[in-house]
């Protein structure tokens, strides 16, 4: 009995200090530890390490729910065999996200069907894994977050989400035409975004053709030199577009391996 009440007390006492999946699993710990005939270091070394790996899982699937994906697919999911723009090697090198660190956005562009927003989902939820935060939204609701952000307190908590992520997934660009007003509002928030968050775009149309999205020259010519000045264009289209030539790029096209990028400050 008094063995009961010791255990119980270490386990309030672990509880107390926040280490509730601990006193969870006490008993087995301390079953296998003695069955292991584990030394004391060995003994709190995998408490210590089946807490830590607990709290990251936890945080990934806390990471993963407040991200909002369309879907849950993985980059491991994804066929390269069913297309011919990207190679095996430069998936691998999208997974490490060092274009992240280096501020890069991506534009994938193409027909529906093509994994456009495979490639997005997956990259956000890799990103996830490797600690950086990542947010996903339609372009539609985007839109309607930023017009609704000063009444409604779910657009609000969204929008301060995104604007403290490392990566942001906007997909379906094209999905809806804009009121100036509107398109207003999506270019003082991609400017907001400049410089601190990688942004991930779909689109069905190139990004010389936004205006008919956007509706506004100037609005259009703005939002592109903030986004394609540090930008790697993926385009599952047949032809590629005149206007995304004088970029940087993350890709070598000889090589197929990461250039260092050139900073601009």
């Amino acid at each position: 009995m008094k063995a009961t009440n010791t255990l119980n007390n270490v386990k309030d006492m672990l509880k107390s200090i926040k280490l509730s999946h601990t006193a969870e699993n006490l008993d087995e710990v301390i079953k296998t530890s003695e069955s292991d005939e584990l030394s004391y270091e060995s003994f709190l070394k995998a408490i210590l390490e089946s807490e830590l790996k607990n709290r990251e899982q936890n945080r990934i699937e806390k990471w993963t729910k407040q991200a909002a994906f369309s879907e849950y697919v993985t980059l491991e999911e994804f066929d390269v065999s069913q297309q011919k723009t990207l190679t095996q090697k430069q998936i691998n090198q999208l997974k490490e996200l060092t274009w992240v660190e280096q501020g890069y956005n991506l534009i994938l562009l193409g027909p529906p069907g093509v994994g456009k927003t495979h490639i997005g989902v997956g990259l956000g939820i890799q990103a996830i894994k490797n600690g950086y935060k990542a947010q996903f939204v339609q372009m539609n609701d985007l839109v309607h977050m930023l017009k609704t952000q000063e009444i409604l307190r779910s657009s609000r908590t969204k929008v301060k989400r995104i604007l403290a992520s490392d990566l942001f997934i906007i997909d379906d660009l094209m999905f809806m035409a804009m009121e100036k007003h509107e398109a207003n509002l999506f270019f003082q928030f991609i400017n907001k975004l400049y410089g601190q968050t990688s942004i991930i775009i779909t689109s069905n149309k190139g990004p010389e053709d936004w205006g008919e999205l956007l509706g506004d020259p100037a609005i259009t010519t703005a939002i592109l030199d903030r986004l394609v000045h540090k930008c790697e264009i993926i385009n599952f289209f047949d032809d590629d577009s005149h206007r995304l030539k004088h970029r940087q790029t993350i890709f070598d096209n000889e090589s197929d391996t990461l250039k260092e990028p050139v900073l601009t400050k």
